[in-house]
Parts: C-alpha cells; sequence; structure tokens
C-alpha cells in the first residue's frame, strides 16, 4: 500500500477570508490541536516579503517570523511548511533551513510561470527545504504542457509536486487523468499531491477517489479544518481524517480537530462563512474565475439565467485569467438586447403627453411620506409609474421594469388583485416567461456605458420620457443611496453594491437631472438625496 500524508492548510488557505489575522493565541492553538491531532504536515501560513510581520497573522515576510509566532509549541512528528506565492518572496527573506522552525516550502505558480518557478523551487531546495511545487489551475494545463511540468520537476528532484483543483472544477474522470500522468511520469521519489476545492461539493470525494489509486508513491492529500478556505472551502480534515482511521489504518485524533474547529474556526465562520454556493457553482459551471460571478452579481441586477449566459460568452483564454474589462464589455454587449420599439413608445407618448406623471420609486419616504404621496395623487389624479417594484398601499397604472431580477420577485404579483390591470413597460432585456409585455423598449437606447451602473433604472426612464417627448414629471420614493441607513422600503429588495457606490450613484444621478434640466423638470414631492 502507498504511504498517505495528510496535510493541514487551514493557517494559510483559510486565511484568504479573515486577511490571515487569526490572533495570536488562535494561531498557536490551532497549530497545537494540529500537531496533538498527528496530522503528517502542517503549512503555517504564507511567507509574503510585501507583507510587515504581525504577531496576530499567519502571513509573514520571513522564514524567521515563523518562529517568533511558532517557536515556543512542540512540532512533535509533524513536518512544518510555509508556502510562498512564486513571485512573492526572494531568497534573501529565507534562512537556510538548519537555522529554520521550517522544514518544507511549498511554492504556488501559475502556467505560465513554470520555469521560473521550478528554477526558484531548485534555489530553496539547495538551502535545505523539503520543497512542493504547486501548480495552481490544473484544469488549464494541456497534456503536453503537463508533462513539460514534470520534465521540470524531475530535473530538479523536488520532495513533492501537487496538482491544484484552483476553482473546483475537477470531475471524477479528469481528476484522475491528471493524477495518472502525473503518477506515470513523476520520478518514483517524488511525492504526489492534491488540493482540492468544494465549488461542485466534490472536494471530500475527490480526496478520497485519489487515496484509492493504486501507486507504490506516497501521496499527500491537503485539508482543513471544517474546510475552511478560498472561495468554496477546501476538503474537510475532520471527514478526511475518520476515513483514513477507518479504511487505511490511520490514527488521526479526530477530537483535537473538533476542539480546534469549535474553539478556534466556528468564530470566523459566523463572521464570514465559506463553502458550497450558488456564486462557486456558477463559476466552476463555466470554467471560469470567480471573480467574474461577483463582478456580474454584485454590480448589476441581472438573474441567474442572464450570468449564466454572458459567462458562457468568455472566450476561452480569458476563462482563467481574469479581466475586468472583459466581462464589462460582455455585460454591455448583452445588455445591448435591441427590439423596435417604435409603436410602442408612439402609444405611450400619446397615452402620457399632457398628463400629470407621477413616479414612484421603493425608497423608504415611499411608507414614511404615505401621507404626502396620497395627497398628492388627489390633489392631482396623475398616471402612476413605478419602477422594478409595485407599492402595497398605491395604486400604480404602469410599472417600468428594467430589471429580470426585479421581475421574478413581480411575477405573482402581476397577475393577482388590484394589480392585474397593471400595464407593464418593459427593457428589451426583461425576458416574459410567457407571451410578451404591454409596452417594450429598445433596451441599448437607454444604457449609459460610461455610468457607475450603466442600467441605472431611475435614469432609463428619464432617458424613455426624454424620447417620448415628455417634459415634466413628478416623483416619491427615490430617495437616493445611503451607505449605512436603509434604502428600501421592503428591506429584502437590498443590494449591498447600492450601499457600497451610494456616494457615486447619487453623484450621477444628480450631475444627470443638472445636465438635462432643460429637456426634463423632475419634481421631488418626498425627500431626496439626489438634490442634496
Amino acid at each position: 500500500m502507498n504511504e498517505i500524508k495528510l496535510l493541514d492548510c487551514t493557517l494559510r488557505d483559510g486565511g484568504y477570508l479573515n486577511d490571515w489575522e487569526f490572533g495570536s493565541d488562535n494561531l498557536v492553538s490551532v497549530f497545537e490541536r494540529q500537531t496533538s491531532s498527528g496530522a503528517d504536515i502542517i503549512e503555517v501560513g504564507f511567507l509574503d516579503e510585501r507583507r510587515t510581520f504581525d504577531i496576530n497573522r499567519s502571513i509573514m515576510p520571513s522564514t524567521d517570523c515563523v518562529r517568533k509566532i511558532f517557536g515556543k509549541v512542540d512540532k512533535k512528528q509533524a513536518m512544518i511548511v510555509g508556502m510562498i506565492d512564486y513571485g512573492t518572496c526572494g531568497l534573501t527573506h529565507i534562512e537556510n533551513c538548519k537555522d529554520s522552525y521550517l522544514d518544507g516550502i511549498r511554492v504556488i505558480f501559475k502556467k505560465h510561470l513554470m520555469h521560473e518557478a521550478i528554477a526558484f523551487c531548485g534555489e530553496i531546495k539547495k538551502l535545505g527545504y523539503k520543497v512542493f511545487a504547486q501548480a495552481v489551475s490544473i484544469t488549464s494545463y494541456s497534456d503536453e504542457e503537463l508533462l513539460e511540468l514534470v520534465r521540470l520537476v524531475n530535473d530538479v528532484e523536488i520532495y513533492a509536486m501537487s496538482m491544484v483543483d484552483t476553482y473546483g472544477l475537477l470531475y471524477k474522470d479528469n481528476l484522475m487523468h491528471y493524477f495518472v500522468m502525473l503518477d506515470q511520469y513523476l520520478k518514483p521519489e517524488i511525492k504526489l499531491g492534491y488540493h482540492a476545492h468544494n465549488n461542485f461539493q466534490l472536494a471530500y470525494s475527490n480526496c478520497m477517489e485519489v487515496l484509492r489509486h493504486q501507486t507504490k508513491r506516497t501521496i499527500v492529500v491537503d485539508a482543513t479544518l471544517y474546510g475552511m478556505g478560498k472561495s468554496a472551502g477546501n476538503a474537510p480534515i475532520e471527514l478526511l481524517s475518520m476515513h483514513l482511521n477507518e479504511c487505511y489504518g490511520k490514527n488521526y485524533d479526530i477530537n483535537q480537530m473538533l476542539e480546534a474547529i469549535d474553539g478556534n474556526i466556528m468564530r470566523f465562520y459566523q463572521k464570514t462563512p465559506w463553502g458550497y454556493n450558488l456564486f462557486y457553482y456558477l463559476a466552476a459551471s463555466n470554467r471560469c474565475h470567480p471573480n467574474y460571478v461577483r463582478d456580474l452579481m454584485d454590480n448589476h441586477t441581472l438573474s441567474i439565467k442572464s450570468v449564466n449566459e454572458i459567462l458562457s460568452r468568455i472566450i476561452p483564454e480569458k476563462k482563467l485569467m481574469y479581466d475586468a474589462a472583459h466581462i464589462e464589455q460582455l455585460y454591455y454587449e448583452y445588455q445591448q438586447a435591441e427590439c423596435d420599439d417604435s409603436t410602442d413608445r408612439e402609444i405611450l407618448a400619446g397615452t402620457l403627453k399632457g398628463k400629470t406623471i407621477l413616479v414612484l420609486g421603493p425608497g423608504v419616504s415611499i411608507e414614511r411620506e404615505q401621507d404626502k404621496v396620497e395627497c398628492f395623487m388627489r390633489a392631482n389624479n396623475p398616471v402612476v409609474i413605478s419602477i422594478n417594484f409595485i407599492p402595497e398601499h398605491l395604486n400604480v397604472d404602469y410599472v417600468f421594469l428594467s430589471n429580470p431580477r426585479r421581475y421574478i420577485r413581480l411575477f405573482n404579483a402581476l397577475k393577482e388583485g388590484k394589480n392585474k390591470d397593471v400595464s407593464v413597460i418593459a427593457t428589451s432585456n426583461v425576458t416574459k416567461s410567457k407571451g410578451a409585455f404591454h409596452y417594450t423598449l429598445n433596451n441599448s437606447a437607454l444604457l449609459d456605458k460610461n455610468a457607475v451602473v450603466m442600467d441605472y433604472s431611475f435614469i432609463m426612464l428619464l432617458k424613455a420620457f426624454q424620447q417620448m417627448g415628455i417634459f415634466q414629471i413628478f416623483c416619491a420614493g427615490l430617495d437616493g443611496y445611503s451607505e449605512d441607513t436603509a434604502n428600501y422600503a421592503a428591506t429584502d429588495m437590498e443590494y449591498w453594491f447600492a450601499r457600497r457606490n451610494a456616494f457615486a450613484l447619487n453623484k450621477y444621478v444628480r450631475e444627470y437631472l443638472k445636465e438635462h434640466t432643460e429637456q426634463i423638470k423632475v419634481n421631488f414631492i418626498t425627500k431626496t438625496r439626489y438634490l442634496e
């Protein structure tokens, strides 16, 4: 049977969630628990010369800092390692291994840097360390590129090479394709490792699959306490330990791990949860960098269907190399859904011209100043148009829909009770579940590509009014945005990105109103930050 080594990387990979600030007591406590558990290899953090030493953080500028945090703890039988992201910690910050608390150093690197990174591994080896080469985003390698990497690793004869499933993309078949190739071509004395991520809920089962592989080579599997780690998290070390104890004759003390989870790790989970979720599923299913999903879901107002469609358009060479400009351009192109809206605009213009128009937004003032709004409605008998919502206590004639997410929310409301006779004015990027909306406006003509939010619904509606020759409107519930107080009457309508961009959004609307004051007069009857 092949030898199996269990590597705990909680203090390194888990640090992505708290900027490596575990606190000095937590760092030592987790480390002591894991040495007592019998974990074979413990990774204590990053070596990164760009960071200053902080006894509370597991990211350190040089190897000598490791002793300052953990030096009083008995390592017992464990091998202690640190990690370097190639290019962030030079040799001048790495002391000779005989003087170091570390026994080994793991070097992570992207494919295009493999030659320089493996040469760097060779230099670290000369200092006496056990060196691990960590191939980031293993799924980006072709077979030919993987064999080239193996050749480099074999030439240097490092301690171990690990395949890193950075974005959690591997299923059993392609996982074992990479793993078997490496096992076949690496020199026999080089250990073979696997680092999983949990985007598809496969981190644990994939580790078990690797362990089942018949080989005489030593296998190293990475895991973390409670799966704590970047993106969707990692394989939980307590589960792997149980499996190894039951099926491979190991004797890891799982109680020590559980104590560390309860006493040291859960506080971070409660503050910043990790693990499988829709966000990371979308990234993995589209085989792309998770930042693309973040941009589309955080900054814009797309349905999941639309997010998926945009992600599918990312060009192959950019999928795993995040490019903010590329995803913004794809979003813009997607939102340019074209249609001939001349007939619908003409009908709407004929209906609305000469009428008093009241536009309702979903801000908190729509409820706080409801009496004022109702008084205005009684006195002026306006045509009432709400934006991406329907108020509970006020009757509306039209709802302007530019946001596919909001349409999902309104789907049932538009079919029931007093709302069933409300006419819908939708932009062409919103798709009706069945049939067609009453009116559809060309979305691309209403976008502002240079704005902080190119599809800001209030401005889009103002542009539509201008195109129809409507020169004056009244507004209520269009409050603008605050960074620290509620922005919507219905709390489940909150978008956190609106708070983050509150100042910029308010400024954008304020400047638009000033610039177009001669084309359309906008009167606010409830309090708004757009006029401050």
